[in-house]
């Protein structure tokens, strides 16, 4: 039986576990779930009790999505996205979830936040969009001129950043940022992992993916 993923379509988290198992044709069973209203087949087999969740059988699972990109890619990686620079790019995704992202959430939902006003918490943000710029100055993604893991992996969440005001977005300095994502928000890879399906719990049937 094929390994059974739990997924939330809008999650950027589970956005790159499957775009690394759609780039490396593992065919997995797609459960797609509701957040409020997760089901026990879920909790049971997930200490984080988060997406994604990938059941590869009964001894091994996978609550990480960023452990469910390198398992896909370890099977097949037709487009190189890990390369000699792994280490370089598992630092900069860390940077992504634990620090960048810690300042995305502030962003986004400024009011449950009030400690400071909302454009404080962008400032700190840009931080990391500075250095993803840096990055764009010498290649066309953050590591070589094609697709890399680290690409995949971030810019789930540089999309959620960008729309929480796209004017300021589109008017700021990072030119190059902005055409980074543009082409991966655009890519044929992303809108074909981005397709709806019929949450699991309402349809009862798993979704042959991708």
């Amino acid at each position: 039986m094929s390994p059974i993923l739990y997924s939330f379509r809008r999650c950027p988290y589970a956005m790159r576990a499957r775009l690394a198992i759609a780039i490396s044709e593992q065919d997995v069973r797609l459960r797609e779930i509701v957040l409020k209203h997760k089901p026990t087949e879920l909790l049971a087999i997930s200490p984080n009790k988060t997406i994604p969740v990938l059941k590869i059988n009964e001894q091994e699972v996978l609550d990480e999505s960023l452990e469910i990109m390198v398992w896909a890619l370890s099977k097949n990686d037709p487009q190189q996205w890990i390369n000699d620079s792994l280490q370089e790019m598992l630092s900069l995704i860390d940077n992504n979830d634990y620090e960048f992202k810690s300042w995305l959430d502030k962003y986004k939902y400024a009011d449950r936040f009030p400690e400071y006003e909302q454009v404080y918490y962008r400032d700190q943000a840009e931080d990391f969009l500075m250095e993803l710029e840096s990055r764009l100055h010498k290649q066309t993604y953050l590591f070589a001129d094609h697709i890399t893991l680290a690409d995949m992996a971030i810019f789930p969440f540089i999309r959620q950043f960008a729309s929480v005001d796209k004017n300021w977005f589109e008017q700021s300095p990072y030119l190059l940022v902005q055409q980074w994502l543009i082409k991966l928000i655009n890519s044929d890879l992303f809108i074909s992992c981005m397709k709806k399906y019929p949450t699991w719990l309402e349809s009862g049937e798993e979704i042959s993916f991708p």
